[in-house]
């Protein structure tokens, strides 16, 4: 297996993957293929953090990282992480996680955050965002809103996640 930045061209193959990824997940919308396409075009992209597992020439899985702010604070939100179903539980998903955070200390992000599962995300070192003073801007189980310290010392952030507005998230009434 391959954990590389994806290429010009394969948007197509990233969009099977995303699909097919959430085709039963618990929690999709049907739309997450269509977000990063939108992200893909956004001001967001990071060109460095969409990466692709690829394994005997097949994009097996995907993973996108897209810039957010916590105040003036530049950092990551991770969304979404697709794997083919006939590949999940064999670690690519891990490492698509391990590789983004490996690049994203390397542009200097101190934090990931991600809306997902508590029993998968703890393992790569996600906690509760509130943990570091991160917030929603919805509401959601502080279990499922989490962040990673991807730099020990990444000045402390204190305030509501700003995701990039192709998520389509309105900032919460002031």
């Amino acid at each position: 297996m391959i954990i590389r930045a994806e290429h010009r061209g394969e948007g197509k193959a990233i969009a099977a993957v995303v699909k097919a990824a959430f085709a039963s997940a618990e929690h999709a919308d049907g739309t997450e293929c269509e977000l990063v396409e939108i992200l893909r075009n956004s001001g967001a992209y990071l060109p460095a953090l969409s990466l692709v597992a690829e394994t005997e020439g097949l994009i097996a899985g995907h993973i996108l990282f897209t810039r957010a702010f916590v105040g003036d604070t530049a950092v990551l939100a991770l969304a979404p992480l697709s794997v083919l179903p006939a590949y999940q539980r064999q670690g690519i998903g891990a490492a698509l996680i391990q590789e983004g955070h490996r690049i994203a200390k390397e542009l200097g992000y101190g934090y990931s955050v991600v809306l997902g599962s508590e029993r998968y995300y703890p393992k790569f070192g996600y906690l509760p965002a509130h943990t570091y003073g991160i917030l929603p801007p919805f509401d959601v189980p502080q279990e499922n809103f989490m962040a990673c310290k991807l730099i020990d010392t990444a000045p402390a952030v204190f305030g509501i996640l700003q995701y990039a507005k192709e998520f389509g998230i309105a900032p919460p009434p002031a």
